[in-house]
Parts: structure tokens; C-alpha cells; sequence
């Protein structure tokens, strides 16, 4: 089976007038946020799959309307703030998952989730009254465990649901079938920016784990992690993957995938404030990157800015000074706060950086903007929308009060 995908065109990067969009600002791109939701609608359909959206690593709300003018009407929350967000905006169906409730905060995540997912047994038997009451009331509330099948393919331990002695759902010698009535699915999520073949892989430990629950179930959740819009993502594989767990159980499928929606979807936009010489030049812009881009140090990677290029393999020549022999002009790139930290790393730029200029890093929007911190009270980027028609809509702007309104 191969399915022809066909998506619409983008926004050339080289078209773009940087010196434009105000710095610094996280921009999403509206031409290829709708390239990525073709593709993700498509899968939908193929699959039977349905796909839903992780706020953790997508949450632009302006968005929204986007995601549901190609079918996506559903998101995934992982707190109070995120179900409500997702009730409000979204305005489709919720889906819960935490690996705790509170006793504060249970009672309105039940109001608002159509789809209520347990860590454990223990917090389903502490919350059961509470869902067997709604459910008596006449609310329609789908209940599911998650499971740990101990099987994961991440390299980043910080990133692997199913490490050793993971927190994240029920493994299988601490399964309790005895506790099952009321419970209409199970929940897995075990990938972080994988390929379908590491999902087929999977499949094949859960099934092993914990296929003998499976025809008292209703549906399935595979968690997120799949990220199909990738280049070269086998997404034939993935349809077909799909396609055959639902053919042998016979079970409603869910993916709830959160980089796949903002994958290369935008920039952010920074300026330069001051190149510093100490042996090395470096370059101090108007971004931090421990308050804005915390996955550069946490994960961690490398990215990518626009026009700039990797440095020097080690052992090629440098000169005495520490400059490149070849041509280009290195910086070591760093950010505004006072955090000796607060440095990416060293990139080679084809002419000299001067203040004002703009640096433009790439694959900003996914996993980043959820992630920003006020520390050290630096300039929080703007967020705005570069649109198909070539306009640039700043859509949130940020000052001292929301600053403020984070302290006490």
C-alpha cells in the first residue's frame, strides 16, 4: 500500500524580510502549519486513527481554528490549565492525562475531560467514586490506565517514558486485572520523535505485555512521539500499522502527537545587542537561551540559524588568535541573562555581525514556546503569525505586568 500525499506549497524562507517582524518573536509560519496539517489530516483518514493534539508540545491557541478546519477536534491536557484550555479553545473533545490529580484539582479536570487517563490503580480507586457519580449523573466519561511495556527506543534518558524504574504508568507485574471494571482503554507512551518502524516495534511489547486485556477494552491510546511530518518519516508504514492493530482488536485508536504539529513551523527571531572579543568573538542577543529555548540545554541539541554554519571539525587549523584560517567569521552565540550558561554555541556566519542585526533560528515552535520562563526578567518574545497573504500579524505581546504576575 502507498498513499500519494499531496500538500500545499510554502512560504520561501528566502522571501522572507526578517528586518521586518519585530525582535525578538517567535513567528509561526501559517503556510507550513498548513502543510503539516494536510499531511496529518490525511494520515487520519488512511489510518482510521484518530489523531488528537499534545498541548505539552504545541499550545498556540490563535491556531486553533486552523486545526479544526483540517479535522483535528481533539487535544490532549496534562493539568487543570491545559484541560481548561483545551474546553475553551480547542472546543472539542478533552483528554486528561497527569501522573497524579490532586484532591483540588480532580473534581474540575472531570467537568471539563471526556477522556480521563490514571498513572495508576491507586489514583483509579481514589477517583472512582468521583467518575462512577458523574457517569450516573449522565456524563460520558472514557477511563483508561497507562501502561509501561518497558520497551523504548530514546536515546535522551530525560525523554524515555519507559526507562528503568520509570513513574509513568502500570508495568505489568504491578497490573490489576481485579480492578479493570469501568476502565474502557489503556494508554502507552513510550516514543519521542520516532519513525513508525520504532512503533511497530512497540506494538509488538505491548501486545506481549498486556494483549490478554485488550478484548475488555474499547480503545487504545498510542501516546505521542510519532512524528510524521518529518522528511522521510515512513508514513506508509505508519497508516499500515494502524490500519492492522484496529483489524486484529478490532479498537478505536488514538495518537495524540505534539512536535508533529509544529515541525518546522517557524523561527525565532532575535537581534544582536553586542559582539564581546575575549580570543573569540562572541555574539549577545536580544534571546536567552535558558528562558526561551530551555530544550537547547536540557535535551540537548544543537540548532539550526538561518545563513550560519557549523564550525570547524576538531584539529582543523585554526590561527593563533583562535579565528578560522578558512573563510566565514565564527561567533559563539549567547543569550542576555546573566548566566555564565546562557551560550549555545559557536557558528560561522559569512559576514561580521553588528548590532541590530537579525540571527534566525529555525524549528522554533514545537516544544519551545510551552517551555519559555521570565528569569532574570529579559524581554519575552513576541508571538506573531507570518500569513499565507505575506502579512505579519504580532498576535501576543509581552510586558513587565505578565512578568510580574509570575512572582509575588
Amino acid at each position: 500500500m502507498t498513499v500519494s500525499f499531496v500538500l500545499p506549497e510554502v512560504t520561501p524562507v528566502e522571501t522572507i524580510n526578517w528586518a521586518e517582524i519585530p525582535s525578538p518573536a517567535f513567528v509561526l509560519d501559517e503556510s507550513r502549519l498548513r502543510r503539516n496539517l494536510a499531511l496529518i489530516s490525511q494520515v487520519q483518514r488512511e489510518s482510521g486513527a484518530q489523531i488528537i493534539v499534545a498541548f505539552k508540545g504545541f499550545a498556540m491557541w490563535s491556531t486553533f481554528g486552523l486545526l479544526r478546519e483540517y479535522g483535528i477536534t481533539g487535544a490532549t491536557a496534562s493539568s487543570l490549565n491545559e484541560a481548561r484550555l483545551a474546553y475553551e479553545e480547542m472546543k472539542g473533545e478533552v483528554h486528561v492525562y497527569a501522573p497524579a490529580y490532586s484532591d483540588e484539582d480532580f473534581p474540575r479536570i472531570l467537568e471539563l475531560a471526556d477522556h480521563l487517563v490514571f498513572n495508576s490503580f491507586t489514583q483509579w480507586v481514589r477517583f472512582r467514586p468521583q467518575v462512577e457519580a458523574a457517569r450516573a449523573a449522565g456524563r460520558t466519561v472514557h477511563v483508561g490506565i497507562r501502561v509501561n511495556h518497558e520497551y523504548g527506543e530514546v536515546d535522551t534518558d530525560l525523554y524515555n517514558p519507559a526507562g528503568p524504574f520509570s513513574r509513568l504508568g502500570v508495568t505489568r507485574r504491578e497490573f490489576r486485572e481485579d480492578l479493570l471494571e469501568g476502565v474502557d482503554g489503556l494508554h502507552f507512551h513510550s516514543l519521542c520523535e520516532n519513525d513508525s518502524s520504532t512503533l511497530e516495534r512497540t506494538l509488538v511489547a505491548f501486545e506481549e505485555k498486556f494483549g490478554e486485556f485488550l478484548p475488555r477494552m474499547k480503545w487504545v491510546n498510542f501516546g505521542g512521539g510519532h512524528l510524521m511530518t518529518r522528511a522521510g518519516y515512513d508514513l506508509d508504514r505508519l497508516i499500515r500499522v494502524v490500519r492492522d492493530f484496529k483489524a486484529r482488536h478490532n479498537l478505536h485508536v488514538i495518537l495524540e502527537p505534539g512536535s508533529a504539529f509544529g515541525w518546522q513551523t517557524g523561527w525565532l527571531v532575535s537581534s544582536v545587542l553586542d559582539v564581546v572579543h575575549n580570543v573569540k568573538d562572541a555574539a549577545v542577543l536580544d534571546v536567552s537561551v535558558s528562558a526561551h529555548m530551555p530544550d537547547v540545554l536540557e535535551m540537548p541539541y544543537r540548532p539550526r540559524i538561518l545563513g550560519a554554519g557549523d564550525p570547524p571539525e576538531q584539529g582543523q587549523h585554526r590561527e593563533d588568535d583562535g579565528t578560522l584560517a578558512a573563510s566565514g567569521h565564527p561567533y559563539i552565540v549567547g543569550g542576555t541573562t546573566c548566566l555564565a550558561g546562557d551560550v549555545i554555541g559557536e557558528y560561522i556566519f559569512a559576514q561580521e555581525l553588528q548590532p541590530g542585526d537579525r540571527v534566525v533560528f529555525d524549528d522554533m515552535i514545537h516544544y519551545t514556546m510551552v517551555k519559555t520562563t521570565f528569569f532574570n526578567g529579559v524581554k519575552h518574545p513576541d508571538i506573531g503569525i507570518l500569513h499565507v497573504d505575506g502579512n505579519y500579524e504580532r498576535v501576543r505581546a509581552f510586558g513587565y505586568e505578565e512578568f510580574k504576575a509570575k512572582l509575588s
